[in-house]
């Protein structure tokens, strides 16, 4: 068992940061807005944050890098239960990070593994090369980073998963995600769009329906995962009988 498993995540606001990769100026501003509970109070009143308070941080940092102000932002976490755990959070973010496409990111070896809080070892970059967390480059000490995915990759390192199982359950997802997203464009197109054009719209308004169309992709994939969410507890339950 690692050293990250063997406990309780107990983060100083530097360390906080850091794991989070923003100032600490940043992160005591989303504490007074409100934006993160308070920490605990340890050694010496010494605040200590865990990985609920890292996990808010990072979706806080995905949200408004979408372009949501502070109050919406402040609206989209009171939504969420009192009780969200870590994982939870980090499914939120790369929920989030789906909204618009994004281009990877570059970090070294040492910048992942202070993301991470601890070094990481070749078996640890095969899981999150495994999850598509991120991709080897031509430098071995250099990886493209999927920024929705790495925190939610980092979370799951832990997990006693064999790599085999990730990257069965990868191309599993990949499988049927690619299968439901056609078959959703093949529906929208035919009933919807199609119609739509040929109505003969003024060219303003066939604008305004491109509009709508780019906001619908939020809503479709928040569905979608909420649905995966539910079968997937419909199904573990009915192993359990």
């Amino acid at each position: 068992m690692t050293a990250m498993s063997a406990g309780p995540l107990r983060l100083t606001v530097d360390e906080l940061a850091a794991r989070a990769g923003v100032t600490v100026r940043t992160l005591r501003f989303y504490s007074t807005k409100g934006l993160l509970p308070p920490p605990e109070l340890g050694p010496r009143r010494v605040g200590l944050y865990g990985a609920e308070h890292l996990g808010r941080l990072e979706l806080i940092e995905e949200l408004q890098r979408q372009g949501l102000t502070l109050a919406a932002i402040e609206r989209y976490l009171a939504q969420l239960p009192a009780d969200i755990d870590s994982l939870d959070l980090a499914i939120h973010r790369a929920l989030v990070a789906s909204w618009t496409p994004e281009a990877a990111e570059e970090a070294t070896r040492d910048q992942l593994g202070r993301r991470a809080g601890r070094p990481l070892s070749d078996a640890d970059l095969d899981r999150l090369a495994a999850m598509g967390a991120l991709h080897r480059t031509d430098d071995p000490e250099v990886f493209k980073i999927d920024p929705g995915l790495l925190p939610l990759g980092v979370r799951v390192l832990d997990v006693p998963i064999p790599l085999e199982t990730l990257v069965a359950a990868r191309a599993v997802v990949r499988l049927h995600s690619r299968a439901t997203a056609h078959d959703l464009h093949r529906l929208f197109r035919e009933t919807v769009w199609k119609p739509y054009r040929e109505s003969d719209p003024p060219p303003a308004e066939l604008e305004r329906m491109k509009e709508l169309t780019d906001r619908i992709q939020p809503m479709v994939v928040q569905a979608l995962v909420t649905a995966f969410q539910r079968s997937l507890a419909e199904e573990l339950a009915a192993q359990r009988q």
